[in-house]
């Protein structure tokens, strides 16, 4: 496991898939994701399966925070199509429970994915993609280090319209700088 103060990440479980289900059948949840579609249980466990064949370290790692002396799951977060020449990835976030929303778990979660992806996996560039209608998104990513870096013009359809997809990424020489 991978600990900060009072959050942790951990390999997600087969036992977690129905949480995922749920979290991403809600449409609040899935507003800054890629996923568009319903989502059923028999999907999430082809998922499942699929992600246990790539590498270890693209597994995605369920977001826990401790509360009352006990983990309570709230997302799960992960780094992507790493490509080990030139030592980056991409990675991505999904805070699942709403109830915890804007309470900066988000941040914590991403910081420690970070120190995880720059000290135990060397890279040296972390990106993402953030849909331009998802400013609270793009907030919380800049506390963590991410600069603007791009614009994907309308890469995105969502309820009826297309939207740009911008593209923030973090340097190891960043990151040190600002931790």
């Amino acid at each position: 496991m991978i600990y900060g103060k009072g959050i942790r990440l951990r390999a997600i479980e087969k036992d977690d898939l129905p949480l995922f289900v749920e979290w991403l059948n809600d449409p609040e949840v899935r507003h800054g994701l890629m996923i568009y579609l319903p989502l059923s249980q028999a999907e999430e466990q082809r998922w499942f399966e699929a992600m246990l064949k790539r590498p270890q370290e693209e597994h995605p790692l369920m977001i826990e925070i401790e509360e009352q002396e006990q983990w309570i799951p709230i997302g799960n977060c992960g780094l992507f199509d790493i490509n080990w020449r030139v030592r980056s990835a991409e990675v991505g976030i999904v805070i699942g429970e709403k109830s915890y929303w804007n309470q900066g778990h988000g941040t914590k979660a991403m910081r420690l994915l970070l120190r995880h992806g720059f000290k135990t996996l060397n890279l040296n560039r972390i990106f993402l993609r953030v849909y331009e209608h998802n400013s609270r998104a793009a907030r919380a990513y800049e506390k963590t280090g991410f600069v603007h870096e791009g614009r994907m013009r309308q890469a995105h359809f969502h309820e009826g319209q297309y939207l740009d997809a911008i593209i923030m990424s973090v340097l190891r020489s960043e990151w040190q700088d600002v931790q």
